[in-house]
């Protein structure tokens, strides 16, 4: 069933009929993209189709591990953790053949109530509508990369998440082989995604064991938000359906180079046109998409925290490792964080590289398209365009991305476009919650560390 005939409450009240659906998964993210929901009874949806439905607004008061931040930030003790009101978007239906499509999901953001002003589908929403303000509007695709593991949620427990098991051995990057001897599990993640309404344009291994990249179809840029978030948690639910597991850290070992969430993004002007495109200029870049690419790289090391959002991040983002370090941009240059691809109207776009498959799809994209969006409104021209490899080049400081989760909080914190384009009130708390993410780390003491001191020092 393809959900695209629901795009208003009538529509989606008539599926919920005639697919005689009689719980409803309703779902939003935290500020981590995880996805936080429950099921609804069909009576209870439909009033909340209309009126809304409350959350407990804790889900942006805990970490991943629904621990309680220390101080109260957006929310907390002190105001008692009361409801946020949510509001379904008709428009963002989805069957769900995991489930024999006897359910139906939809997405639901918090516009409307105080909590907007933390919630990432809300501040997504708030950077398109100032995009739209000045006649533009985004397109955006996401391309993960994950490793599949011969495991379950017990298993990787039992071995403490040491020797796993990846569902193939070797480096097999674009493999035929290995697509082939899984074609089964290859079809099922291909339909899956049909049927969700999340199409994948490419599926192949990438080199490593049990790695593959998905590419998903291009949409406007808040339904490309949408499927990303609803690919990451239901390639999840559909491998261990399959005894197996899915991870899409940025880097689950240092003996391979980490995953990406690569974003590729392009703007149209109001009357669909390209506004990336111009035949009479260079690369047949437009002075949108210049200023754009301009206000990305200089905007990157302050938004850093919105894109690589877990500690983990940090591992994948250094030299010879695929990843950036720096705010580079190049024209179809791999080794750059933003690499300009030129091409026809329809295909001319930047490709977000700095963004690995831990994202928060949500503030991911609201982060590279309100940093272009700031470029244009402030006409901020890129550096020349890096030539050959990126990783070489000697970089102003200005440039240098953060290199842990506490310093990309710090310069998030201070940024001046940040607050300008997302809110005091996201700021202010974002940052908060990235530092104290970092703090849980700290207070590990790693494997690495015993290693390397328990005897020696």
């Amino acid at each position: 069933m393809n959900p695209e005939p629901v795009i208003d409450i009538q529509s989606a009240r008539k599926l919920i009929e005639e697919k005689q659906i009689q719980n409803v998964k309703v779902a939003v993210s935290d500020c981590d993209g995880v996805m936080r929901g429950k099921y609804i009874q069909k009576k209870k949806f439909d009033s909340a189709l209309e009126n809304g439905l409350g959350f407990c607004d804790v889900i942006f008061g805990w970490d991943t591990n629904d621990v309680l931040y220390d101080k109260d930030s957006f929310t907390g003790w002190n105001t008692a953790f009361p409801d946020a009101w949510a509001r379904i978007d008709p428009a963002s239906c989805r069957m769900l053949p995991t489930e024999n499509n006897q359910s139906v999901l939809f997405l639901a953001d918090f516009s409307g109530d105080t909590a907007a002003a933390v919630c990432p589908r809300s501040i997504l929403k708030k950077v398109l509508t100032r995009l739209k303000k000045i006649g533009l509007s985004a397109t955006a695709s996401a391309e993960f990369e994950f490793f599949l593991f011969d495991e379950t949620p017990d298993s990787i427990r039992e071995k403490k998440y040491k020797n796993l098991k990846p569902i193939t051995p070797g480096n097999f990057g674009y493999s035929i082989l290995r697509n082939s001897a899984h074609a089964d599990l290859y079809h099922q993640i291909l339909q899956m995604a049909k049927e969700m309404d999340m199409p994948i344009e490419g599926l192949h291994t990438e080199t490593g064991p049990g790695v593959i990249e998905a590419a998903l179809e291009y949409s406007d840029a808040l339904k490309a938000a949408d499927n990303a978030i609803l690919f990451k948690t239901f390639m999840k639910v559909l491998a261990q359906k399959n005894n197996l597991m899915a991870t899409f850290m940025a880097k689950w070992s240092g003996d391979y180079p980490g995953q990406s969430g690569h974003l590729h993004i392009s703007l149209k002007n109001d009357d669909g046109t390209s506004a990336f495109y111009d035949d009479k200029k260079e690369h047949n870049m437009s002075d949108i998409m210049r200023w754009f690419i301009g206000g990305q790289q200089k905007l990157m090391p302050e938004f850093l925290a919105m894109v690589a959002s877990s500690c983990n991040s940090y591992t994948r983002l250094i030299p010879g490792f695929w990843a950036p370090t720096a705010a580079s941009w190049g024209l179809d240059n791999r080794t750059c964080a933003i690499r300009a691809i030129p091409g026809t109207p329809k295909s001319q776009r930047v490709e977000y590289r700095v963004a690995a498959a831990d994202i928060n799809p949500y503030l991911a994209l609201a982060a590279a398209i309100g940093s272009g969006l700031w470029g244009i409104e402030n006409r901020i021209e890129p550096n020349q365009p890096i030539a050959g490899n990126a990783y070489a080049v000697n970089y102003d400081d200005a440039l240098l991305l953060p290199s842990t989760l506490t310093n990309a909080a710090a310069r998030l914190k201070v940024s001046d476009p940040a607050r300008d384009l997302f809110g005091d009130q996201f700021v202010n708390h974002y940052a908060y919650t990235r530092e104290w993410e970092d703090q849980q780390q700290r207070r590990a003491i790693t494997d690495w560390q015993l290693n390397r001191y328990f005897e020696i020092i």
